[in-house]
């Protein structure tokens, strides 16, 4: 997996402003049903916003750990949302411009 350069991340970030959370974090927490979900989100939209509801404290292991089991990028943490990246193998399904390197 190839890192994201600075001039991507700002790019992303741009582009994931006006974006609504598309995965809840709840009490729950995570399980494969979700890792599952989230990868199947991924797929769908390549950059997406995760919320969480509780386990704040636990958020940025809980992230990392999706990003790992994903094969994602974390673009950016702030409060309790997480922006995650992940470039789409279909061309043709390839709708977010990550910027040039």
């Amino acid at each position: 997996m190839n890192q994201l350069t600075p001039r991507q991340i700002r790019n992303l970030k741009k582009q994931a402003h006006s974006l609504k959370p598309r995965v809840q974090i709840g009490r729950n927490g995570i399980s494969e049903a979700t890792f599952a979900n989230i990868d199947k989100v991924l797929n769908d939209h390549e950059l997406i916003k995760i919320k969480y509801l509780v386990h704040k404290a636990e958020r940025k292991t809980i992230t990392a750990k999706i990003a790992d089991k994903t094969g994602s990028h974390i673009v950016h943490e702030i409060g309790n949302t997480a922006t995650l990246y992940r470039r789409s193998t279909d061309y043709s399904r390839r709708t977010i411009k990550p910027g040039k390197p």
